[in-house]
């Protein structure tokens, strides 16, 4: 049961985008087309995933048994670097129109903080395994779901009639600053 409370916490109340702003560079560059933003949601979710099943047992069993936790911000990017490239090479072989239309900002998951953030939140608060990965799934999810919605909404504000000076990133910041205190409505449930 206390699985599913993190899961959910982790998608919705702890948002990694909303509630600890990371990951913000893609939220904001690829949420214009809905196309790209599923793509890159999913593409989030592997590399999250995949990060957090393999950096949580380097981690324990190989940076803490040696002595040298000190680079683990170091060999965690090694990690992510690697499952951004792999990742990005599926893309590109499985949908190259997808490929094209997330362009740099595929690349820019190795560089995204909000990947880098859930692999050093879970060594850094001591969570077993199963917790680690029930978060990093979590914090994954809640940031696709998150895109998604933003990207809707941000799609219909493009044929809204908006001012001139606000058009743009500024209804863009302005969209999720309301996103995120609607969020931190849902703090008190769980």
């Amino acid at each position: 049961m206390s699985l599913l409370l993190l899961l959910i916490s982790s998608i919705l109340i702890n948002n990694i985008v909303l509630m600890q702003f990371l990951g913000l560079c893609s939220f904001f560059g690829v949420s214009t087309k809905m196309k790209s933003v599923v793509g890159m949601g999913l593409a989030v979710i592997v590399v999250i995933t995949l990060a957090a099943i393999i950096t949580w047992p380097l981690y324990y069993y190989v940076l803490d048994p040696l002595n040298i936790k000190y680079i683990d911000t170091i060999a965690f990017i090694l990690v992510i670097a690697s499952l951004v490239q792999l990742t990005e090479l599926v893309i590109k072989r499985v949908s190259h129109s997808l490929y094209k239309a997330l362009g740099v900002y595929l690349p820019l998951i190795a560089t995204n903080c909000a990947v880098l953030g859930v692999a050093l939140q879970n060594v850094a608060v001591d969570k077993t395994y199963p917790v680690a990965i029930v978060y990093a799934v979590g914090s994954a999810i809640g940031y696709a779901f998150i895109i998604i919605v933003f990207a809707a909404i941000r799609i219909r504000l493009d044929s809204a009639n908006v001012p001139k000076a606000f058009k743009g990133l500024p209804i863009a910041f302005i969209t999720a600053s309301l996103m995120a205190l609607a969020f931190m409505g849902l703090g008190g449930m769980i």
